[in-house]
């Protein structure tokens, strides 16, 4: 609880001025407490408007206070100081420390930008009590001092130079950057923080369109998943059903021919049958032949001759048809037509199901070398009433900037008011080849004359539909069709080329140097005439190149 009461009684009595507890403290008439060198320097700086205000509460006074020493606040802070809970701690890991502890160092609570060193606040204490100290400029505690001064003029830096957008001192601008565009880095960064707004605000608008296109994306998956798993469930459910009417049916036809074979075999038993009671009587008859013929009784031959005699009414067994061979070809070629005919339909249904999109065939050779893609150099130009009324188009509507205000642009039907977008005057044709440079945030695309330009709907951004496509370029690199992207963790170089085979379907895009660095290629079927699009940020610039 002491501890407690101490930690109370510190914040209780600390200047509202420079934030530490209160040195030679005194009381103003409004009641509040300040260090005796905080409040002297503050109304020192009112002296020439002759009001004098209080730094807390912002009462005025016309007549400068007379300051006398609140002798009751002073006893309060020596007892404070008894009690060691204001010893600087010792700096620990990540802590700045102070440059003048012996021994175990403090942490530093304060950096002079004058003496260019850190302090505890034992070791602070002459910046706030020795006159000649008391005009040095101390900030935040920080290990990187030396990048607030010039290394040229060991002044600290507080200037900022707009030519050549570098930070500067005083004397810099006197020497190197005499006659640049400079203003002080204070209201540099205040600008520069409205940019700042702009850029998170246009980040955030593509986080959000980026996550409603993986929204897109994951319903859609799972639709492919859900239709693919019902596709295959009924495919085997169909097939299933179709071998089991299969297999009945070959049983069936089975029993048939079986059926055709009892009757042919039962026919054929019943005739053998019937041929070998006729042998059996034929042989009886030639033995009482042989029996009669040695008989000298000649009416006993003649009688007997005569009912012995073939029957006339006895089938000839020449004209009996004996079909060694049943033939079943008629049940063979059904079966064999009814394969045929499976095998045909499965091929013409089969071959209604896409497959994968493949790239359409090219009888020329493609280029290959950056000389070889130089032949199809196209010298495109801005077009000025596509331009979004924020982009400033220069040298003969070759390179574009980002402006923050509204340029002066007549309406027109085909302007982007929404995304920062430009398409070329030109439209590309057979084998096209063009190179961009650029720095900071910036995207080249190629697009279809009817892409949306009015309105903040997603469509209407280059890569974000089907009627464009895009390389989005800035700390990594990223290709965009149709809520589809593919990306590349390398930044590419500050060159791009990009390559349009528009008969052939071919989009590509180069990282441009010495030689040519394939970012990406794409294959399609462009059914209209295609335009260069451009795209760039906030601080981004982008510059068509000319043929060299």
């Amino acid at each position: 609880m002491a501890e407690l009461s101490i930690s109370v009684d510190e914040y209780q009595f600390s200047c509202p001025v420079c934030q530490d507890l209160l040195t030679d403290p005194v009381t103003v008439p409004c009641g509040h407490s300040f260090c005796m060198l905080c409040i002297d320097a503050c109304w020192d700086q009112e002296d020439q408007r002759g009001v004098y205000s209080c730094p807390q509460c912002r009462e005025t006074f016309t007549l400068r206070p007379v300051l006398r020493r609140n002798y009751v606040i002073a006893e309060i802070l020596e007892k404070l100081k008894k009690t060691d809970v204001r010893a600087a701690p010792p700096a620990g890991s990540g802590d700045v420390e102070c440059d003048f502890c012996s021994g175990r160092k403090h942490k530093a609570v304060k950096s002079c930008l004058t003496c260019l060193a850190s302090f505890c606040e034992d070791h602070l204490k002459p910046h706030y009590e020795v006159p000649s100290w008391k005009k040095h400029k101390l900030v935040k505690a920080s290990t990187r001092l030396q990048e607030k001064i010039c290394s040229q003029h060991d002044k600290l830096i507080e200037i900022y130079c707009r030519t050549d957008r570098s930070c500067i001192c005083c004397l810099c601008t006197m020497d190197d950057h005499r006659g640049h565009d400079s203003i002080s880095a204070a209201a540099e960064r205040t600008q520069k923080q409205m940019q700042l707004k702009e850029m998170q605000r246009e980040f955030q608008q593509m986080i959000q369109e980026e996550q409603k296109q993986v929204q897109k994306l994951e319903q859609a998956v799972n639709t492919l998943k859900r239709s693919a798993q019902t596709a295959v469930e009924d495919t085997e459910r169909i097939w299933t059903e179709l071998i089991c009417s299969m297999e009945k049916k070959r049983s069936e036809l089975t029993e048939l021919i079986r059926a055709q074979e009892k009757a042919q075999l039962s026919a054929a038993e019943e005739l053998l049958e019937k041929l070998e009671q006729e042998i059996a009587d034929l042989k009886r008859r030639n033995t009482e032949l042989e029996q009669l013929s040695p008989t000298e009784d000649h009416i006993h031959f003649l009688q007997s001759l005569q009912s012995l005699s073939v029957s006339s009414g006895s089938e000839d067994s020449s004209s009996i048809s004996v079909h060694h061979h049943i033939s079943f070809d008629g049940v063979r070629r059904s079966l064999s037509d009814l394969k045929e005919r499976l095998e045909e339909f499965c091929r013409e249904e089969f071959s209604q199901i896409p497959p994968q999109a493949a790239a359409a065939p090219s009888f020329l050779s493609e280029p290959k070398s950056r000389e070889d893609f130089l032949q199809y150099f196209c010298q495109l130009t801005l077009d000025p009433n596509t331009a979004h009324r924020r982009l400033i188009l220069s040298e003969k509507n070759r390179a574009l900037i980002l402006s923050d205000e509204d340029q002066d642009y007549p309406d027109h039907p085909e302007r982007f008011d929404y995304f920062g977008q430009v398409l070329s005057a030109e439209s590309l044709s057979g084998r096209c080849y063009w190179e961009v440079e650029y720095s900071g945030v910036a995207a080249m695309a190629v697009s279809y004359k009817d892409i949306r330009r009015k309105g903040d709907f997603s469509d209407g951004e280059f890569g974000y539909n089907d009627v464009s496509w895009r390389l989005f370029c800035s700390s990594g690199a990223t290709v965009w069709h149709y809520c589809y992207r593919t990306e590349f963790p390398q930044a590419p170089l500050a060159r791009i080329g990009v390559y349009v085979d528009h008969r052939a379907g071919i989009l590509s895009f180069y990282s441009v140097s010495d030689t040519m660095t394939l970012l990406h290629t794409v294959h399609s079927t462009f059914t209209q005439p295609l335009y260069a699009g451009f795209y760039i940020s906030v601080l981004s610039s982008l510059r068509l190149c000319d043929k060299n």
